[in-house]
């Protein structure tokens, strides 16, 4: 088994991905093989509408000047999907908007090719706008028939500087404990 998380901030090695690193630790230890994926520093753009996709159902997307394409290739073999995004004026980073449309569409072209996995949104927050992102995420894996893993709380944690998510007790038991359930359901579904 295997879960790919892909990480939406400007920053590698950031509040979104110790986020993510705390619920792949859990799946590691669970036996699941990880990957993370920093979006950082790679120029992705959002969907322009061309529907080739729908056209060649490929499995592919037309725009092929980027890595949403090797993204979507991790997805599909993948048995659980994370993504993880700061909050960005209430909503997801552009990187992440960019994945999320892309890949959602591809996805949609070829018969829905992420249904039943196990899929999960991670938010990074400074104070407020956060559940919208989260809401934002989770749209992506409902839209895509996927299986959405819940925590002991929303999974959301506090921090603006690299590294203060580590104070946020609360948020990383919730990642510890979002890690612990997508294994269970995993192992469940497999």
């Amino acid at each position: 088994m295997k879960v790919v998380a892909f990480n939406g901030s400007a920053r590698k090695g950031g509040n979104t991905a110790t986020m993510l690193n705390g619920a792949l630790a859990e799946l590691q230890t669970a036996g699941v093989e990880t990957e993370l994926v920093e979006l950082a520093g790679q120029p992705i753009s959002g969907c322009i509408a061309c529907y080739q996709c729908f056209k060649k159902k490929d499995r592919r997307c037309a725009v092929d000047k980027d890595i949403i394409n090797d993204c979507i290739a991790k997805m599909e073999a993948a048995d659980g999907i994370i993504l993880g995004s700061p909050t960005y004026f209430a909503d997801v980073s552009a990187s992440m908007k960019a994945l999320i449309e892309r890949c959602g569409m591809v996805s949609r072209a070829n018969n829905d090719i992420f249904k039943r996995k196990a899929g999960a949104g991670v938010v990074a927050v400074r104070r407020a706008g956060a559940y919208h992102v989260f809401s934002s995420l989770n749209a992506f894996f409902l839209i895509g028939q996927m299986i959405v893993v819940g925590s002991s709380y929303w999974n959301i944690g506090i921090g603006k500087d690299p590294g203060e998510v580590k104070n946020d007790p609360e948020g990383m038991k919730t990642m510890a404990d979002l890690g612990r359930n997508m294994a269970w359901l995993l192992d469940k579904i497999r």
